[in-house]
């Protein structure tokens, strides 16, 4: 296949590795996991590219399976706004699936990325057949709204060890990113990206973070260490200088 081929036209069937690795194939009954399984295909997405951009129809409820996305989408004067970013075992788009719309923002992969889709045709039949698909997605969208309206609140936040903090706390969802454990796999230029920072300020807040004893940072990523307080407000620190190799 080529490299150049669309995202649509190097899908695959998921492996049974892929497969288990999806947070909501658990709440379905045997028949309608057969059916599900079925219906769903994998993609590669390279760093940059598109999953989804705005104005485009809605065709598949998307998952990640492997790598890192980000939502965003321009305002009316241009400047972009990043809603979330995407980690592994994140669902997301159950909103415009439902509604079967066109999209509202893009999403795209920041690393080279495993995206599974299942079709908007297939997502509304589990809806219309499984009571534990159902709840699943009602579970999706109240924890989306929620991280939408933590996601404006993050946009006007002035300080960036806070903003990072928060941006670091809702890719610890439970909900929404069930297979993210205690450790996250990301560069500082990824959550520069997300944060809407330079990778020196956000450098510097990891480092005040570090120092306050909410993270550690590791090679090729950082451990949380007090997940709530990454979560609160009202404190504040001062960027302790420092030059991490995330």
């Amino acid at each position: 296949m080529s490299p150049h081929a669309s995202l649509y036209h190097r899908r695959r069937a998921p492996h049974a590795a892929e497969v288990a690795d999806i947070p909501w194939i658990p709440v379905l009954q045997p028949a309608e996991r057969d059916y599900a399984v079925r219906q769903l295909m994998v993609t590669e997405a390279e760093p940059g590219e598109y999953v989804c951009r705005v104005g485009k129809p809605v065709t598949y409820w998307f998952g990640v399976i492997e790598g890192l996305l980000k939502m965003s989408a321009e305002d009316s004067e241009g400047r972009t706004m990043t809603f979330a970013g995407l980690p592994r075992t994140g669902w997301f788009g159950e909103g415009t699936a439902l509604k079967r719309e066109i999209y509202r923002y893009d999403i795209q992969a920041l690393r080279k990325s495993s995206v599974c889709g299942i079709p908007v045709d297939a997502f509304h039949w589990l809806l219309d057949h499984s009571l534990g698909f159902n709840r699943f997605v009602m579970h999706q969208l109240n924890e989306r709204l929620a991280q939408f309206i933590s996601a404006r609140e993050i946009d006007r936040l002035n300080r960036p060890e806070e903003r990072v903090a928060r941006t670091l706390a809702a890719l610890f969802n439970p909900v929404l990113c069930p297979g993210v454990s205690d450790v996250l796999r990301i560069t500082q230029q990824e959550l520069a990206y997300l944060v809407g920072l330079s990778r020196q300020r956000v450098n510097e807040a990891l480092a005040a973070l570090q120092h306050q004893g909410f993270i550690r940072i590791e090679y090729g990523g950082l451990r949380v260490l007090d997940l709530q307080a990454l979560r609160g407000q009202g404190w504040l620190v001062k960027p302790q200088r420092a030059d991490f190799a995330l």
